[in-house]
């Protein structure tokens, strides 16, 4: 099981890539972010960017009755499948490695995804949540009884 930190960060990996699909951002995270799965394996980019590419197909043909539900299924498979690839990484500094690679990766293209900084939109949450918009910033929340 992921640490906290990379799991906020997984979730935050699949937010890029539906806020980001159809925008002026979408060809820069979609190669930045399938040469990150890629790791070196040209093969497996092209896999991710097809991957990307079926996403960013899907989000353009929902309609608006099934907007809602397909951002948050893509949200969730892009979170899934980072957090896999987090998670098959053995040595903890190797993980921390990559994971910042993908921080700043995201640091790099999130203001465009927008095309605003701090814009949160489309989200569906399902129990306790808080948001936080802005660059460079901290944010410790802590929710249950041993808050």
């Amino acid at each position: 099981m992921l640490p906290e930190a990379l799991t906020v960060l997984a979730a935050a990996g699949g937010a890029a890539v539906v806020q980001a699909a159809g925008s002026d951002a979408w060809e820069g995270l979609r190669c930045r972010l399938a040469r990150w799965f890629g790791r070196g394996d040209a093969e497996r980019e092209r896999g991710e960017l097809e991957r990307l590419d079926r996403s960013a197909a899907d989000l353009a043909a929902a309609d608006g009755g099934t907007a809602e539900r397909v951002r948050a299924r893509h949200e969730a498979v892009w979170q899934a499948r980072i957090e896999a690839l987090l998670e098959g990484i053995e040595d903890d500094e190797q993980c921390a490695r990559v994971a910042a690679e993908l921080e700043r990766l995201l640091e790099q293209v999130g203001p465009l995804a927008s095309g605003e900084g701090g814009l949160v939109s489309g989200n569906i949450f399902h129990g306790p949540t808080a948001v936080q918009a802005g660059n460079h910033n901290r944010q410790d929340v802590r929710f249950g009884p041993e808050a």
